[in-house]
């Protein structure tokens, strides 16, 4: 009589098994993603499955009612206890009797995938690097002499295929007590970072242990640090939180922090001890906002630019300063976390992903692989902003990356009425093209300046100044009203109609509020803004044009600005700028914190560790300090949006008015009031 047919959904996978073989046993000889902690033992509830009965015509069998062994005692004491829901079987317990379809539920899956909901979906398949085993071990017998730790190692070899694992001097203090606790049985969390890698031992537990590991994703940025708590388990993010980079205190781009080091014997250890203090009231606070014990949190992945990268190592970014910009190493990193001097599991693993280049980090890989430039069609623009823009272009037929020196401009470091993002900053802008009056919305608030209630729904933060978006908007629309001219020059108020165009030493400034009768600020944008904010899109712009040169191209299909900057600003603003190049509107797009769901991928599932490690080494590396195109592309890219570039996508949407104040400054002394501005060559 021939054995009965099991397939397997939604894998798809089939074969034929003997009476009496247990679904579990069958779905690993198919190599069907079926998960298990306890090996088999009903304790886990991990291999839930459920049989579906019938006609099966696409597969041609039929399953009847009676093609799983029956219900048995230990699945009535797991549903007693925990409940199992209407129809599902345990997959250990239930064995195969006649032709059946058997469907897996994701929450069974090892490699289950996790959505992350944005507009441009992406699964996660769960793959983490540290895992649980329940197993049975021999007790110690005298014609037997072997060690406790021996008879482990065996029973993981036996139970779970598992090659002998290192233990450390703090598993063997507790080895013996555990064991005999347990009444020889045991759970361990193992870490392995490879199906051919060595495991190592981390933690154990009595008897079969039923809690959560964790692991954290943290993106080290020069400016802030954010962190996401995620159960290794299932995925999800338990909880999320982000601090200042206290390094700001040593300079607030990454030159200048190179430059403390290189000024100060003790600079860089400064540095480095600052930010792993900082990291650690971060992830006590996440810790605490989540309610669980630190000591869980088994595994953690980073990513961070070059500079960030040393200095959280512990090494002085010195060489980082100066040509050729040599990294002490670009490889991924496997580090206990104790050694960076992390408060987690004494014996907590941290991966810190390649970095492209000297100026191109950890943080642009992470990038690239929460976007996968490398398996599109089109050629794609990645632009991740911040004080030190990373930049990548390609498709699947080569990638290529760059960074370009933005500084801190678009954070609102270094403009007049700037500030960091925070409650009372406004963050959108809209200037009447008519009245040149001004509009804006603050963090905090919903409501626009102009709307009832407003008053009131500010009434606690008040309006304190203008963050990275605020100001990239308020230039655009200057721009767009006729408030600046293509050079950056703000006209004055014969010349834009607006009483808001006020004298201002040699130039001229617009005055977006004031409260300083009341005491409250007065908030300007002053041509010193407009040229901070001109140099910064300027480089960011150069960047990404002299990467479209090596690709010999003149326009992109597509552009993805990422990182938390990134997501807040606006992709029409941005052109109106020239930040980016013209490309279609629909066609621009935020990927949020790219980097920091990079590194989420990669706590997640560690053979994407291996996959961007290959793909880093097949991106190639375009140094712009030796580029002599860049400068050409630097000087074009200062006015608003280009002086030489076309912008027709651009031009079909918003019409920029022809202005040059400065001429007209020299056309009619009165007007201008012999004010003169000098034009860049």
């Amino acid at each position: 009589m021939e054995q009965p047919l099991v397939i397997f959904t939604p894998s798809g996978k089939r074969g034929r098994f003997a009476v009496g073989t247990p679904v579990l046993d069958a779905a690993r000889a198919l190599g069907v993603d079926l998960d298990s902690v306890c090996g088999g033992r009903g304790i886990c509830s991990k291999c839930q499955i459920t049989p579906a009965y019938g006609e099966f015509p696409k597969h041609g069998l039929t399953a009847d009612e009676n093609a799983l062994s029956q219900w048995n005692a230990v699945e009535e004491r797991y549903k007693s206890k925990r409940g199992l829901q209407p129809g599902r079987r345990l997959g250990c317990q239930a064995k195969i009797m006649g032709d059946v379809v058997i469907d897996v539920p994701p929450e069974s899956q090892v490699h289950r995938q996790v959505v992350r909901k944005r507009a441009e979906l992406r699964d996660i398949v769960m793959n983490p690097s540290i895992r649980l085993y329940y197993v049975e071990v021999d007790q110690p017998d005298m014609q037997d002499p072997s060690g406790d730790l021996e008879r482990l190692q065996k029973a993981l070899k036996e139970q779970w295929d598992l090659p002998a694992s290192d233990a450390d001097l703090r598993i063997l203090a507790k080895l013996q007590t555990t064991l005999r606790k347990g009444e020889w049985k045991i759970t361990c969390a193992m870490h392995r970072t490879g199906a051919d890698s060595k495991p190592a031992m981390l933690e154990i537990w009595p008897g079969f242990y039923e809690g959560t590991l964790y692991g954290l994703a943290v993106d080290l940025g020069s400016t802030t640090i954010a962190a996401h708590l995620c159960n290794l388990t299932s995925g999800e993010v338990i909880a999320s939180g982000g601090i200042m980079n206290p390094q700001i205190r040593f300079g607030e781009d990454l030159m200048s922090r190179v430059s403390y080091s290189m000024m100060n014997p003790d600079g860089a250890e400064q540095m480095t001890r600052a930010v792993r203090e900082a990291m650690n009231a971060l992830f006590s606070e996440i810790a605490a906002e989540a309610k669980i014990d630190k000591s869980l949190i088994m595994d953690s992945v980073f990513v961070c630019n070059p500079v960030m990268h040393h200095l959280f190592l512990g090494i002085d970014p010195y060489e980082l300063g100066q040509a050729p910009f040599a990294l002490a190493t670009s490889n991924a990193l496997s580090l206990k976390a104790a050694e960076l001097g992390l408060d987690l599991h004494p014996e907590a693993r941290t991966y810190i992903l390649p970095c492209i280049a000297g100026h191109v980090g950890a943080d642009a890989a992470a990038v690239t692989l929460s976007e996968t430039p490398n398996l599109s069609d089109d050629l794609v623009l990645l632009v991740d902003v911040g004080t030190n823009a990373e930049i990548q272009l390609g498709n699947r037929e080569r990638l290529l990356a760059c960074s370009s020196p933005t500084g801190p401009a678009f954070e609102g470091a270094q403009i007049s009425s700037g500030q960091r993002a925070a409650p009372g900053a406004i963050e959108h802008v809209r200037i009447n093209p008519v009245s040149k009056e001004p509009r804006f919305q603050v963090i905090g608030s919903d409501l626009w300046s102009d709307e009832a209630g407003f008053a009131e729904a500010i009434a606690v933060s008040g309006i304190t100044g203008i963050c990275g978006s605020g100001i990239i908007e308020i230039v655009a629309e200057m721009r767009i009203a006729g408030l600046l001219d293509s050079h950056g020059l703000i006209g004055g108020p014969e010349q834009t109609g607006s009483q808001r165009s006020f004298a201002d030493g040699r130039t001229f400034s617009y005055l977006v509020w004031d409260a300083s009768d009341t005491g409250g600020p007065r908030i300007t944008v002053t041509n010193r803004d407009i040229r901070e904010i001109q140099m910064a899109k300027a480089a960011l712009y150069s960047g990404a044009r002299l990467l479209m040169d090596k690709f010999g191209v003149d326009k992109v299909d597509r552009v993805v600005l990422a990182g938390a900057f990134g997501a807040h600003i606006s992709p029409l603003h941005a052109m109106v700028l020239g930040m980016i190049p013209d490309c279609p509107l629909e066609k621009v797009t935020s990927a949020g914190n790219a980097a920091g769901t990079g590194a989420r991928i990669a706590l997640l599932n560690t053979e994407s560790r291996r996959e961007i490690e290959a793909l880093v080494g097949e991106i190639h590396k375009v140094e712009t300090a030796i580029e002599p195109r860049f400068q050409e592309h630097f000087v074009n890219a200062s006015d608003i949006p280009n002086a030489v570039e076309p912008f027709p996508n651009l031009a079909a949407i918003v019409a920029l008015p022809e202005l040059d104040f400065n001429a007209d400054s020299r056309n009619d002394a009165s007007g201008g009031g012999g004010r003169r501005r000098r034009r860049r060559g």
